[in-house]
């Protein structure tokens, strides 16, 4: 089989991530940096003039921002996932390593994503932690990753999620399946960019329609199978081109769905290997995000300003 050298490409080995973000001082740099990349913002005034102190206990001294023109203070944390967390920040970013980075470390070698019991082996933690921990990962890339727009050459797939039950209709159009269409963008070299999974009622050309104008920019040329529902992305403004697919014609062995496939290949295995119950949205997320993280590099960095999007009250 030929080299891929897309999924070979180099990434964050763990000595690399020990050296960048192996103490407090480094995480909060690093936070620092992503949070405010031209210095410090006043969040009540907008002013730049600030100071900083440092206050608490020893060990937990936590860095204060104090404006000099209104005299808010403001800490590193406020009004992130990370506020009010008694966890030192470099347990949040091994999370943030394992959660992106361990699709291909498993014992099974699957592309499977970590566990929460793996991840709490990992970062030490209980398990109550590495839940809540994994879970408000998760929910700021899912936030971050709904605004993706895919462009260029998109090829699309519908696919569905879902357990199996003795009754009912099998394969497309169950009952007991969640449909959704996965999308992958490439580039002019065939080399995968971003990736999106989207949950829809049904694969029917309303439906396609609505999706296709909230994910696909105007003239993007998206590549599908016969499936006719697909032509709805010509309303959103992007030209289609239809590849028919059949029992001497393969999807699977064939070039044009080559991205696509492989991306809905990772999702079953991380069903088979580590999410036996899952929520759909999540999970979807969470494949795609890392999937897309990966690729465009800055794996930390992007990361991170995921995490610095607050989450609402309820969901804290």
């Amino acid at each position: 089989m030929k080299m891929n050298r897309i999924q070979f490409q180099p990434g964050l080995s763990l000595n690399q991530f020990f050296a960048q973000y192996g103490t407090d001082q480094q995480c909060e740099s690093a936070l620092e940096s992503a949070r405010w990349p031209h210095r410090f913002i006043c969040p009540r005034c907008n002013s730049r003039q600030h100071g900083t102190y440092r206050r608490g206990r020893r060990g937990r001294r936590v860095k204060i921002f104090q404006c000099k023109v209104c005299r808010g203070q403001t800490t590193l944390t406020e009004g992130t996932i990370f506020h009010s967390s008694k966890l030192p920040l470099t347990t949040w970013f091994q999370a943030m390593f394992f959660q992106t980075q361990t699709q291909t470390q498993t014992q099974n070698k699957n592309k499977n994503n970590i566990s929460i019991l793996e991840l709490r082996r990992h970062i030490g933690v209980s398990y109550r932690a590495a839940w809540r921990i994994k879970h408000k990962l998760m929910e700021v890339m899912l936030e971050r990753e709904q605004t993706t727009i895919l462009c260029e050459r998109v090829e699309v797939d519908d696919a569905y999620l879902g357990g199996e039950l003795p009754v009912g209709k099998v394969g497309r159009g169950s009952e007991n399946k969640v449909p959704f269409i996965a999308a992958m963008q490439t580039n002019d070299q065939g080399h995968p960019r971003y990736a999106v999974f989207t949950t829809v009622k049904s694969f029917s050309k309303e439906d396609v329609e609505i999706w296709a104008k909230r994910s696909l920019m105007p003239s993007s040329l998206v590549v599908s199978d016969g499936l006719w529902c697909f032509q709805a992305v010509e309303a959103a403004g992007c030209v289609h081109h239809r590849e028919v697919v059949g029992k001497d014609r393969k999807s699977t062995s064939m070039d044009c769905f080559r991205w696509v496939n492989t991306i809905l290949g990772n999702l079953k295995n991380a069903i088979h290997g580590t999410y036996h119950a899952f929520d759909f949205e999540k999970l979807l997320t969470v494949i795609w995000a890392s999937f897309n993280t990966v690729l465009t590099g800055g794996l930390i960095s992007k990361v991170c300003s995921c995490a610095l999007w607050s989450l609402p009250p309820d969901r804290r």
